[in-house]
């Protein structure tokens, strides 16, 4: 096989195994390259959108690896594994029900159950979200590194008057959804619609996707607030141990690029 083909594939391997993006000088003292061809074949891998250039210089792994695990797939795919466990949450709640993965600093909506109510949140499959401001976003980028988090309470846009922007609170807010284990979005994304949602993790307890519901603010008072977080999580830990006894199938390979 072509020898730099091979260190493409290096390098995307240690990207997607890495728990955080790595810096040119890591890249190339873990595989042996010379930083001037570890720099190279990044610069292509980045053009092929197979890897993202954070601020600072370093690379972590791009959603397109989800993209193309995704059609491989057949035996085992999360949106099938997750159609039943999200119709149940449909019906046991009413409202919207949306399964989630995180591309850099957004949500991408893999898949999603409409509520039959007539007023309803609206979304669209394959939609984005500043995950910030998202249930879903924020069941998941709750558990980033700390300096992760860090940076990006630095960089907070306010999309409603409810938004969270300030840097110490938005640490405090990610903090509690560790704590309790769920998140909470009170109008944070657009007005007057609200969202709660939980964490899936792969075999390995990587956070990789996230299931939640969202509906008119009105009908999110404290004690359906408490039915639905209790439901939500219920259902994530359901698809989590799916997913791990679903590792023999390659899954959480294929998953762990969620994680850019």
């Amino acid at each position: 096989m072509n020898n730099t083909l091979l260190k493409g594939l290096g390098i995307i391997e240690l990207l997607a195994r890495s728990k955080g993006a790595l810096g040119v000088t890591d890249i190339a003292r873990a595989l042996g390259l010379p930083k001037s061809n570890a720099h190279r074949l990044l610069q292509a891998l980045a053009e092929q959108r197979y890897v993202i250039r954070h601020d600072g210089g370093s690379y972590g792994i791009s959603i397109k690896l989800w993209e193309l695990g995704s059609a491989a797939l057949s035996g085992f795919d999360l949106r099938r594994h997750a159609e039943g466990v999200m119709d149940a949450l449909m019906e046991a709640t009413g409202e919207s029900v949306h399964l989630s993965v995180l591309d850099q600093k957004e949500v991408v909506y893999v898949h999603k159950v409409e509520s039959l109510n007539p007023v309803r949140a609206y979304s669209q499959i394959g939609g984005r979200a500043a995950a910030h401001c998202v249930a879903t976003g924020k069941a998941m980028i709750a558990f980033r590194t700390p300096q992760w988090l860090e940076a990006m309470s630095q960089e907070l846009t306010a999309y409603t008057r409810h938004t969270i922007v300030d840097p110490a609170a938005f640490v405090a807010e990610m903090a509690l959804v560790r704590k309790r284990g769920y998140a909470v979005n009170r109008c944070e994304w657009r007005e007057a619609v609200s969202g709660v949602a939980a964490p899936i993790r792969d075999g390995m307890g990587n956070v990789i996707a996230a299931i939640g519901v969202s509906g008119p603010d009105a009908r999110f008072k404290p004690r359906r607030l408490r039915e639905f977080s209790e439901r939500v999580t219920l259902a994530a830990r359901e698809l989590s141990e799916g997913l791990s006894a679903g590792a023999d199938h390659g899954l959480s390979h294929v998953a762990s690029a969620w994680r850019a």
